[in-house]
């Protein structure tokens, strides 16, 4: 039985002890693969293995079946990988959904999925992995067993850390088939998935997800039917593991500096971070951003313009986000995740930043001078939040404008700007670059966004004559949208380009459009480039398909200088001020029904389908009416009766649509929007909002928000239980159909490899 491990660090060794304390004997004693075992093995996948463990009558139950059927319902829904907790000491525990076994199910089915479809070829796949716990072995196992099945896999020498847009360029731009990494992005330290990336470089929609996990499913029947399952495994010499091709190409930093260059990276941005007078400080959450950003910026020639925090890797991320209690005050770990933007209340009221909190920053930047900026990364480098040293005689001004700060001392504040708020300083700059090169009308320009993202984005796109592209959250959204342009491009390149936007609007893109720019609230975005991005076999995109932080870096880092003695609050209310903006407002309310960090699996498990369930009739009270109101079962008066019944404080009567929008429910007043949406992978509700008044868009945010779902009289007066029960159906229907609009379905088509 292994032992407990042990950290220097106190509060880490608190999550062990919890954890080590909690996992039965039959969990810490399970041996089913041995990956320190460098040699060819094989795991035997049994029957007792899919039934659950009993200590007489199955000692060797894995019940993975109630794993799977809990796997397989998130692949229809997730925006970002699948994802969940693990037992990070005990990685085989299949009581989580992230577990090695689990890994290694997912991963063969992918394997021989992409070998039906592809016979006789030469298969290459990327693996890449970010800082997380057991990553490393994860990384391990997928690559053993793809090479096991003839699949040739791509990955860092001595299989070190590299960030998901580097992973996700390198699937596009070498035409692999491809690539599988490893993270869950900013949340808590004891999660961690598979994002599956397919040939575009993008992650999978719910239907190349479901083609493995039928495939799982294939592997059970055979297994309950045989009573085993042989799952080879290389050896991890394997020569289809191949780290020659990118150490080679340097982890491909060489291929994306060009691409930057092409980009956001152009002389004249180059030019003025070149002539940045301070320091921009990059704190690097995680430490695994540093092994890919730091060699970029070298390339860049302008490295020496950045102080870095937190270098080192570490999969406890530097203790950030990180308490030893819970936001009721109860003595346990608890963890914030590491999504700096989160805001939280004190039992007194207060409003503060509690993952910020943990970064010491009134230490940190004690003496660096004002307006000194901080651009804060997570540990898979794709999202971005930016900050700012600024003097306290400005609170009013922010506080007007909108935008949140935290104290330093007497003297100094921490402008802390939403990526709403970020973003569109970024865009405006990056338009106004464009403009000064005489580039910007070369070509129509478009921008797509979710839903959730900000009001003002809208505003300033039609102040500039952007057109907008609204779509569901998720990236994976952004880049379907991407592949539909690109489609109409290459088959008609002298006609108009419409593309359907998530409220049914068709959107005139105009003729040959390049993207300015792509992101949604939660913090990632990218940007297009003037000539389209050519793979090594000629296949163009608008842009890359996955967010990236280093491009908000290379853009908010020129930016900076632009702005010289200028801050940050000041240049965005003059955007505000120059684009006639309203929306200038935005929150967001995140409601978790239950503590994610509850190493107890049993418990976590039973909070999580009682959270579920909240969060689902949540969803349902508003789904429910949009979906009536689509098929003209309401009317716009009839759910603003609802609505005004249902919430006494609030007014409804300027309410001008209510829509579903993909994976949530869209309400439009005539001076704001709120979303509603259910987490697709956790027991959360996010509530979104966007207008003209922020503590009118907190009220509303927070009621609907944390509203119980409660179907009152007349709910059930327009909505009977039968349209009830079969609304999230009925809206999968809908999405679908967005989604295969316009589908750019071309078949992938495997190149001879040459490197």
């Amino acid at each position: 039985m292994a032992e407990l491990k042990q950290s220097a660090n106190e509060l880490e060794n608190e999550l062990f002890k919890s954890v080590y304390e909690k996992t039965p004997d039959y969990i810490k004693n399970l041996n089913l693969m041995d990956f320190n075992n460098k040699d060819e093995f094989s795991f035997i996948l049994k029957k007792e293995h899919l039934a659950p463990y009993n200590e007489t009558e199955n000692p060797e139950g894995l019940n993975l079946k109630e794993w799977f059927a809990n796997y397989a319902k998130e692949a229809k829904v997730s925006t970002a990988g699948i994802r969940g907790p693990q037992n990070i000491l005990y990685p085989q525990d299949t009581r989580f959904p992230i577990n090695l076994v689990g890994i290694v199910l997912a991963t063969l089915a992918k394997a021989l999925v992409a070998k039906e479809k592809y016979t006789g070829k030469e298969i290459l796949k990327i693996a890449g992995r970010e800082v997380r716990y057991n990553s490393d072995l994860y990384l391990n196992a997928i690559a053993r067993i793809q090479a096991a099945q003839g699949i040739k896999t791509l990955v860092p020498e001595e299989r070190k850390t590299i960030p998901i847009w580097l992973a996700s360029f390198l699937a596009f731009k070498l035409d692999l088939l491809g690539g599988e990494y490893i993270t869950s992005s900013h949340g808590i330290s004891v999660k961690n998935a598979t994002k599956d990336l397919n040939s575009q470089g993008s992650q999978y929609l719910p239907e190349e997800s479901l083609e493995f996990v039928n495939k799982i499913q294939e592997i059970f029947d055979e297994t309950e039917k045989n009573g085993t399952y042989e799952i080879k495994i290389s050896a991890e010499s394997n020569s289809l593991i191949d780290e020659s091709i990118m150490k080679k190409l340097e982890d491909g930093t060489n291929l994306y500096v060009e691409y930057l260059k092409s980009g956001v990276a152009q002389k004249e941005n180059l030019n003025l971070i070149k002539d940045y007078a301070g320091k921009i400080i990059i704190e690097n959450v995680g430490g695994s951003a540093y092994r890919t950003l730091s060699r970029v910026l070298n390339k860049l020639e302008i490295s020496n313009k950045y102080d870095w925090l937190n270098t080192e890797e570490d999969p406890f991320f530097h203790s950030i986000g990180k308490y030893d209690h819970t936001p009721k005050g109860e003595k346990a770990f608890y963890d914030y995740s590491v999504d700096a933007t989160v805001l939280a209340k004190r039992p007194n009221g207060e409003k503060y930043f509690p993952v910020i909190e943990t970064m010491n920053y009134k230490e940190k930047l004690q003496n660096y001078p004002d307006l000194t900026a901080v651009l804060i990364t997570d540990p898979d480098h794709d999202r971005l939040t930016i900050a700012q040293k600024e003097s306290s005689l400005r609170i009013p001004k922010l506080e007007e404008a909108g935008i949140d700060y935290i104290k330093l001392d007497e003297k100094n504040i921490l402008t802390v700007f939403t990526a709403n708020q970020a973003f569109l300083m970024l865009m405006d700059f990056q338009a106004k670059q464009l403009k000064a090169q005489n580039l910007w009308q070369n070509h129509p320009r478009f921008m797509i966004k979710t839903t959730a993202s900000a009001l003002s984005w809208d505003e300033w796109a039609k102040c500039q004559g952007v057109n907008v592209v609204n779509v569901p959250v998720g990236f994976k959204e952004i880049a379907n949208i991407m592949k539909k342009v690109e489609l109409k491009l290459k088959n008609n390149p002298n006609e108009e380009i419409i593309i359907d936007d998530v409220f049914s609007k068709p959107i005139n893109l105009g003729v040959d459009p390049r993207l300015i720019f792509a992101g949604e609230e939660s913090g990632g975005m990218i940007m297009g480039t003037e000539d389209l991005i050519c793979s090594k076999t000629g296949r163009c995109a608008v842009a890359m398909r996955e967010k990236s932080a280093t491009e908000a870096i290379i853009v908010a880092s020129s930016l900076l200088s632009k702005l010289g003695n200028i801050s940050l609050s000041r240049y965005l209310v003059q955007i505000f001020d120059e684009c006639n903006i309203n929306g200038r407002f935005d929150t967001r309310v995140d409601i978790a029904y239950y503590n994610e960090s509850e190493p107890d699996i049993d418990k976590l498990k039973q909070a999580k389908i009682e959270g579920e369930k909240k969060r689902t009739e949540n969803d349902l009270f508003y789904l429910a009416m949009a979906i009536a109101v689509k098929e003209g079962r309401m009317t716009l008066e009839d759910v603003k009766e609802v609505l005004n019944d249902s919430f006494k404080s609030l007014s409804f009567d300027n309410l001008l649509s209510i829509k579903f929008v993909g994976d949530g429910t869209y309400l439009e007043f005539s001076d704001k929007y709120i979303e509603i949406r259910p987490s697709g992978t956790d027991a959360k509700t996010k509530a979104y909002a966007g207008g003209l008044d922020k503590q009118i868009l907190e009220l509303y945010a927070t009621n609907l928000g944390n509203y119980s779902g409660y179907r009152t009289e007349l709910h059930k007066k327009f909505i009977d239980d039968e349209f009830y029960n079969s609304t999230k159906e009925k809206a999968m229907n809908y999405y679908l159909a967005f989604v295969d609009k316009d589908a750019n379905n071309e078949k992938f088509e495997i190149p001879n490899y040459e490197f």
